[in-house]
């Protein structure tokens, strides 16, 4: 189980997480970023008020660094979604339920915010065909999205973990 037990803990997810940010805002291959695992990571380990603010602010601060797009709103709430699915697989055991939800976190972001420019931008024909259009046309996208949430994911768990096991040995030799 990962969730968070302690304010040490707590403070060292958000030293993960602003991380997390600073390789946001850096250049990047498009959508390979830890945007959706800190999200994930916040959902998963953070007390709940923080699960969810956390990513969002951070959205706001970087957004608002990078600059914001027409469809930010629908970004965030994605990104919201991500820690609600963080979240309800928190209490649950081992690798998988993690892997499944950074899938499903990566899958919902993508169908969300691809909806989103089919829906409100003018960018493919309001038709089936369009939709299939621009679902196709983002595949490269949801391939780095899911990627680099993958990497991500697995670096601040692993991070986490092995500092939560770094404080256990000192406090047992204490």
């Amino acid at each position: 189980m990962f969730r968070s037990r302690t304010r040490f803990e707590n403070l060292i997810a958000l030293a993960l997480i602003g991380l997390g940010v600073f390789f946001r805002v850096i250049p990047h291959p498009d959508n390979f970023t830890p945007t959706a695992a800190i999200a994930l990571f916040s959902g998963v380990v953070l007390p709940s008020g923080l699960a969810f603010t956390v990513p969002l602010l951070i959205m706001m601060a970087s957004d608002l660094w990078i600059g914001l797009h027409p469809l930010f709103l629908l970004v965030w709430i994605s990104f919201a979604l991500v820690a609600w699915i963080g979240a309800s697989v928190r209490e649950k055991e081992g690798v998988l339920p993690i892997g499944l939800a950074v899938f499903g976190g990566s899958l919902s972001f993508f169908i969300l915010t691809n909806l989103g420019v089919f829906l409100f931008q003018n960018m493919y024909p309001k038709s089936v065909a369009g939709l299939v259009e621009c679902f196709i046309m983002a595949l490269p996208f949801f391939r780095n999205s899911l990627l680099g949430d993958l990497f991500y994911s697995v670096t601040l768990f692993s991070l986490f973990a092995a500092a939560r096991r770094v404080v256990r040995v000192s406090h047992k030799n204490a």
